[in-house]
């Protein structure tokens, strides 16, 4: 067998294709010092061999019985193929293994970042006649068998934890809502002696299955979501799948959230993220410039250093029943102009942010009654309304343009910093199906988005859809921060953070603080534990600054400077998961935040031991500081700090004194 090593920092990937050169299979993947062949031994007796083995690439045709992650067909009616290794690409740290039958040349891409292995898949057809792809996963990961975890969630209640057993059989995740969807994030991790996680890069319909076989090993599929008629593949045609995203680390699950954490800041820009004030709760449609400039004035009064206008400034728009389409300033919103409303905002010290929601229209806009055609709709179907509004085709190309054009002419027009965009819905009406629906909608949507990064990039893009309906890996690479959630609910908030970050990082993290209640759990908490909930991600307020009186105003402007001074380490650190919350480890210093989510009314009343939270990631030899105190780094990480008094939040920082 021919094999070859990819290796990241601290674990290795290795693959081998076999003599006969029929497939590519998985030799071993984890950490450098404990890495072990992964090999099915002894005679199949029922099924071909490439049915139990670890393919890395299941093709219809070598494999029957068992998963396989492409299927295709020519003008003769089959589907089988059974491709032959022709060669080998390896530089660095990227491999590329090419197979080919026939008309058909198919290639298994890698890449390590760090820790990370990036795999995709390229098909290309060499002969005259037109194939159809009726499967088209872009990779399959195989692990030993473990406890699967997985994120599931609706609207305002995203990113919660789950896990199932697996001895046998299959487990799916996806959407098929033409966005990555509230339901399930495209994200799988198995906990065992070593953990490994696997996320799929696309914005668009997805799934991801994993499958425990009579070996016991666990094979995971991630990919695209098959359309009923296949993507047609014409002569001459190559086909490129989205990234699947896979990791591992021996420091179990939260020693992975840190390897997808690193990656995701390696895609990223580096960029300090501001204070932002969004006017949305404050205002809702009702928005008046003399209003909005209150607002800034208190926003600036406190540390806020970009405020953001939310729904509701272009014409036609005073309820969610209109406007969307029609991006240009409503003259009795603001009756001087936009742009001398931002001339204000400069003279107090705040940079401009504005929100859209370009891929959607109202059927009462103007755009609507000039471009019919450019409405997604099933061919003699109406369009589904969801939420009062419909979708672009952004499958079009001239629709695309569109959206360009009105984005940079917003963009190019007026001193705009901060960019939120934003979708409200799902995309599924069907369309035409003879066409790439799914891969040319999402296709345009990243041209866009890295066209506003080149030609305006100083603009900090915020990803939003209904909350967190499009968190992937193809979003985050393109946009500076992500919304992970409507639900702004301390404790409810707190919840779908700890999930968003077992996959994301801080930095991805945006958070506001407001005065909402929750919708799952009510019960009340300071303004202090609302704010380091959001100081542990991109802080924002989003809260009605004219009904806080002076305490709240002066707690808000004690937090922001805090955070100041910490941001830079929350968004670009190890991030570490403790007993009654989180904690940021820099190469300097650590940050420390910790929340009381049970009854703390019980301590003082009752007999109880003294509480204590044990710290991470520090030196056990150096001495640190924590406030007043100085502490061993041993202390710290077997004893913990204390958290026991009447506060039901802290945030503490962390430096070594010698």
């Amino acid at each position: 067998m021919k094999t070859w090593t990819l290796r990241g920092a601290t674990t290795s990937y290795i693959v081998g294709v076999p003599d006969h050169g029929q497939w590519a299979q998985l030799v071993a993947w984890g950490p450098h010092d404990g890495l072990s062949p992964v090999e099915v031994v002894g005679t199949e007796h029922f099924l071909p061999r490439a049915d139990v083995e670890p393919l890395e690439y299941a093709v219809r045709g070598v494999r029957y019985a068992a998963p396989v992650d492409l299927v295709v067909s020519g003008p003769d009616g089959t589907d089988e193929l059974r491709p032959l290794f022709t060669g080998a690409t390896a530089e660095d740290e990227s491999l590329e293994l090419s197979f080919t039958d026939g008309a058909l040349g198919l290639r298994l891409h890698y890449r390590v970042l760090g820790d990370v292995v990036e795999r995709w898949v390229s098909v290309h057809n060499d002969g005259t006649d037109e194939l159809t792809l009726h499967r088209h996963d872009s990779a399959g990961f195989v692990v030993p068998n473990g406890t699967l975890k997985y994120l599931w969630g609706e609207w305002n209640s995203e990113f919660q934890q789950a896990d199932v057993s697996l001895d046998r059989g299959r487990f799916t995740i996806g959407s098929a809502q033409g966005i990555t969807g509230h339901s399930y994030s495209p994200y799988l991790v198995v906990d065992g002696d070593v953990a490994y996680g696997v996320q799929l890069a696309w914005s668009g319909s997805w799934e991801m299955s994993a499958d425990v076989d009579t070996t016991g090993l666990m094979r995971i599929q991630a990919g695209r979501t098959s359309s009923s008629l296949g993507i047609k593949l014409g002569s001459g045609e190559t086909w490129v799948s989205p990234k699947a995203v896979g990791a591992c680390s021996a420091e179990g699950v939260d020693g992975l959230a840190r390897v997808f954490h690193a990656y995701e800041r390696s895609t990223s820009r580096k960029r300090t993220p501001k204070v932002l004030y969004n006017s949305w709760f404050a205002t809702e449609f009702d928005i008046r410039a003399d209003h909005q400039l209150e607002l800034a004035r208190r926003a600036a009064s406190i540390g806020v250093e970009t405020f953001v206008v939310d729904d509701g400034w272009f014409v036609g728009r005073s309820d969610d029943t209109g406007g969307l389409g029609d991006w240009d300033v409503d003259p009795a919103k603001f009756p001087d102009g936009l742009g001398a409303f931002i001339g204000q905002l400069k003279e107090i010290g705040l940079d401009f942010g504005l929100w859209v929601e370009p891929e959607s229209v109202s059927p009462s806009s103007d755009l609507a009654k000039q471009h019919p055609e450019w409405i997604l709709r099933t061919p003699g179907r109406d369009p589904v309304l969801i939420r009062n509004q419909l979708l672009l085709d952004l499958s079009r190309d001239d629709v695309a343009e569109f959206v360009w054009t009105t984005l940079d002419r917003l963009l190019s027009s007026y001193d705009i910093k901060y960019l939120k965009w934003d979708a409200n819905r799902p995309r599924l009406d069907s369309g035409d199906q003879r066409r790439d629906l799914d891969g040319r909608v999402v296709a345009n949507l990243y041209g866009v988005l890295d066209k506003i990064r080149s030609a305006h990039p100083d603009v900090y893009v915020e990803g939003c859809a209904g909350g967190g309906a499009r968190v992937d890996l193809g979003t985050a690479a393109r946009v500076d921060t992500l919304w992970p959630s409507d639900n702004t609910a301390p404790l409810d908030r707190l919840g779908i953070q700890r999930g968003f970050r077992t996959g994301f990082a801080p930095h991805l993290m945006s958070s506001w603080v407001t005065d909402a209640v929750g919708t799952h759990d009510g019960r009340e908490r300071s303004l202090d534990f609302r704010f380091h909930v959001a100081m542990a991600g991109v802080l924002g307020i989003g809260a009605d600054l004219s009904r806080w009186n002076d305490e709240q105003l002066k707690t808000a402007t004690w937090h922001i400077e805090q955070y100041k001074g910490i941001r830079e380490l929350v968004a670009d650190s190890k991030v570490y998961g403790l007993s009654a919350g989180v904690q940021y480890v820099g190469t300097t210093r650590s940050v420390v935040f910790l929340w009381e989510t049970g009854d703390g009314n019980v301590r003082g009343t009752l007999p109880t031991r003294p509480r204590r939270v044990p710290l991470a990631g520090l030196d056990p030899r150096k001495n640190y500081r924590v406030g007043d105190e100085v502490h061993p780094g041993s202390y710290l990480l077997q004893v913990g700090v204390a958290f026991d008094g009447p506060a039901d939040s802290a945030c503490l920082v962390v430096e070594p004194v010698d």
